[in-house]
């Protein structure tokens, strides 16, 4: 499952991929917990084991999608 996470005042934004067997659900509890400031910090473990810190206050967006088929490349439609 790939996260990705825009930060206030940075150009670029973070892409976390997590591993598959992720429940996005709980995924997506730890980020309304980190924006409704019950956290100041958002963690989140990737793929490779390593842990993210993203601190709540400088987070502006954040997409929950899926590894697997959801991006396309190209100009189809």
């Amino acid at each position: 499952m790939d996260v990705r996470i825009g930060v206030t005042q940075a150009p670029r934004e973070i892409n976390i991929e997590l591993a598959d067997d992720v429940d996005r659900p709980a995924i997506k509890a730890k980020v309304e917990a980190a924006l409704s400031g019950a956290v100041d910090v958002l963690w989140l473990t990737d793929k490779k084991g390593r842990d993210v810190g993203i601190a709540a206050a400088k987070i502006a967006y954040v997409e929950v999608g899926t590894a697997e088929g959801e991006r396309r490349i190209g100009f189809g439609g």
